[in-house]
């Protein structure tokens, strides 16, 4: 079975994004107010899920996952 490769888009789990670029950590507590990175409730929620906890609505969430995605596409070259 091959490993699916993991896509940041609004349905990723939080804890799971952390661990795949760790880099965005930073970028989600110090641009987006995600303080709770190392809180058990983040390893459960999906980005979407903390966004919204975080009083951001769908046009935010959808910026926020395509700046990310940028941010790993430019680290990648």
């Amino acid at each position: 079975m091959k490993k699916q490769k993991m896509g940041i888009n609004k349905d990723i789990m939080i804890g799971d994004l952390v661990e795949k670029y760790p880099k965005l950590a930073k970028v989600l507590v110090e641009e987006y107010g995600f303080h709770c990175i190392g809180c058990m409730a983040a390893g459960m929620e999906t980005l979407e899920e903390g966004a919204s906890v975080h009083g951001m609505n769908s046009k935010e969430i959808k910026k926020m996952v395509d700046d990310l995605k940028s941010l790993v596409e430019e680290d990648g070259k």
